[in-house]
């Protein structure tokens, strides 16, 4: 009998205790932010969301810029339901790491019986994927004749620009997801690992290789300066031609570069020595010294929509293409009578649509969104950073009205605060979809408390950040370049809905 009255006495002090504590701690669910908010109770802290009328857009002229720095896209997207047809070509200069330039060590021998060239591969370094792996991506290599992208290594391109490009060299059939196979050389001392390697022919391999630096017939030496070197050679086009997806390339590493085979003695030796040399893509600037080479690079990339559903979206839908890509124009005219009050958090909240769960995982949402203000002030309607949110830890000026930055100092954005960065969640249909917050709080409260213009917002996701009225150089920001798209709700959908949501309590 003791024991039958302690269980119950028991069960319901765990479960009184249990429910004090859960009324003591509840906080507000929402995954962004640092802040501890309070509970809204409708007595002191309050919930409620603003409407949001939404409009798309498109990128009609893209400034986005790759830097031989950034990882490349190379790839055919065929077929995307949603979005159309994609393709992204990469033009590069490999080159010599200095001049004059010869194959082998002083005192080597490269030419008689047995000796001398072999093969010339292009290497380039894989870096990623996004799309559908069960399709190889087919490429072509094609020679560069266009004389103004030899000679304009000062500034980076455009994802418009397009060099001319003249004898196809060779083409390759490439599966993804058989990247990371190790692969031998003849030599059995060198391998390789996540390359796509691609041998050019003979004929112009030996073209390559008979300009050695050496050579007595100066006419013929395209390694005594980088300007003779372009005469012969402007460089290389890697196009794609098939396929339903995008390969990332890293130009940079070390690993793509022109491998030169070929066969010496060393000085003395009898035996047969089979090596490589390596032509790469050289960052080396301007200012550097005379004989230094300096290479250039472009990433041309196509969008095709016709036909797409994001060129004729229906009520309640928006598309978002990583650039080279499209945008969402937001207005909230709630906010510009809304009152003064303690903003515990203001956020937008932008949720996808599902719709083909397979396509929707092949190509899957962008892995960053981005907002900034309309500028209406000016004459221009310039666009600027959203105040205070992107980094609340520093000082920027959206305005640059005075020596402080208008963007947060070295790119640094809280994400961890400001949001913008995919999540995925279930939702109330079962779907798996992916969604994104930002926390406008700061910005908010400012505009209830000292009554600052209710600016447009621009919504979508980057690759770089230009903001021409302040700088020429783009801003990064950290999404691959046309990778990610989403279909998102508007301001009306009814089950998705892009609206504001705002926790606050009354002065």
């Amino acid at each position: 009998m003791v024991q039958k009255r302690i269980l119950p006495v028991a069960i319901t002090a765990i479960t009184l205790l249990s429910l004090l504590a859960l009324n003591c701690t509840k906080l507000d669910t929402t995954d962004i932010g640092s802040d501890l908010l309070p509970a809204v109770d409708n007595v002191h802290t309050f919930e409620t969301f603003l409407d949001i009328n939404s409009t798309q857009g498109i990128f009609t002229d893209d400034s986005t810029k790759v830097s031989r720095g950034d990882d490349f896209a190379l790839g055919y997207i065929g077929f995307d339901p949603l979005f159309g047809k994609t393709t992204a070509n990469i033009y590069m200069q490999l080159k010599p790491p200095f001049y004059p330039y010869s194959f082998g060590s002083n005192g080597d021998t490269i030419t008689g019986p047995g000796l001398g060239l072999d093969s010339i591969v292009l290497c380039l370094k894989y870096a990623g994927f996004w799309g559908d792996k069960m399709l190889p991506v087919n490429i072509e290599v094609r020679e560069v004749n266009d004389m103004g992208f030899r000679d304009s290594v000062a500034n980076d391109k455009t994802v418009n620009y397009q060099a001319a490009t003249g004898a196809l060299l060779a083409t390759a059939s490439v599966n993804v997801n058989k990247i990371f196979d190790t692969i031998k050389y003849k030599n059995q001392r060198d391998f390789s690992v996540g390359l796509i390697r691609v041998k050019l022919p003979a004929s112009w391999a030996t073209s390559l290789f008979n300009r050695d630096s050496v050579a007595a017939n100066t006419s013929n030496n395209a390694f005594y300066k980088d300007s003779a070197y372009r005469y012969f050679y402007n460089g290389l086009a890697v196009k794609a031609t098939g396929g339903n997806g995008l390969m990332y390339i890293n130009l940079a590493d070390t690993a793509t570069k022109l491998e030169i085979h070929y066969k010496r003695k060393k000085q003395g030796a009898t035996v047969i020595d089979s090596v490589y040399s390596a032509f790469r893509l050289n960052a080396t600037s301007a200012a550097s010294a005379a004989n230094a080479p300096i290479s250039n690079a472009a990433n041309h990339i196509v969008r095709n929509r016709a036909g797409s559903p994001m060129l004729t979206p229906a009520p309640g839908e928006h598309y978002l293409q990583t650039s080279p890509g499209s945008f969402v124009n937001l207005d909230i005219p709630g906010l510009s009578t809304l009152s003064n009050r303690i903003i515990h958090r203001a956020e937008i909240i932008v949720e996808q649509i599902p719709t083909d769960p397979i396509y929707d995982t092949i190509f899957y949402a962008p892995n960053y969104l981005y907002i900034d203000l309309k500028d209406t002030t000016t004459a221009t309607n310039r666009w600027k950073p959203i105040y205070f949110d992107l980094n609340p830890n520093v000082t920027y000026d959206p305005d640059y009205k005075t020596s402080i930055f208008y963007y947060p100092p070295g790119n640094q954005v809280d994400f961890a605060y400001f949001g913008g960065y995919k999540r995925n969640r279930i939702d109330r249909f079962g779907n798996p979809i992916s969604y994104y917050n930002f926390n406008i709080t700061r910005y908010l409260q400012h505009l209830v408390t000292r009554h600052n213009p209710n600016y447009q917002i621009r919504l979508y996701a980057p690759f770089n950040i230009s903001y021409p009225q302040y700088s020429s150089f783009p801003l990064s920001y950290p999404n691959n370049i046309a990778l990610g798209r989403v279909k998102i709700g508007s301001g009306t959908n009814p089950n998705y809905k892009l609206r504001l949501r705002i926790i606050y309590s009354n002065l």
